[in-house]
């Protein structure tokens, strides 16, 4: 199973230097989890800077993969996983996502460089 977290998804859809790592997931829906945090976080970036049909879009693709609900074990594995790594709410809650499902976090957030089932890439 993979997350892509929400800078792999707008790495994507911007298409940029980065982009390239996130296919290999992106190529499997089936084994693809999508935390609902990161379609806030998508949608409220891509609504931002470009408009809503667009932002509207980028979720279509995203909901793809199987999309996963804020559960109440899952916010707090994400409380105490966000005390232990020092992580802000939404990088705990796709930790404990991942976590919940043995899924590898795609990402080039840095707040996950230093953490185990990761496939980190900087920008």
């Amino acid at each position: 199973m993979n997350i892509i977290d929400s800078s792999g998804w707008l790495s994507y859809f911007a298409d940029d230097s980065n982009a390239e790592h996130f296919i290999i997931p992106l190529n499997e829906p089936a084994s693809l989890i999508v935390p609902t945090v990161t379609i806030y976080e998508v949608f409220k970036v891509i609504l931002r800077e470009s408009n809503e049909n667009n932002a509207l879009q980028a979720i279509m693709a995203m909901q793809k993969g199987a999309v996963v609900d804020l559960t109440p074990s899952i916010a707090m594995a994400a409380s105490k996983l966000s005390i232990k790594h020092s992580l802000p709410m939404a990088d705990s809650i796709i930790l404990a996502t991942a976590q919940e499902f043995n899924a590898v976090i795609w990402t080039q957030d840095s707040h996950f460089k230093d953490i185990g089932n990761v496939k980190y890439f900087s920008k």
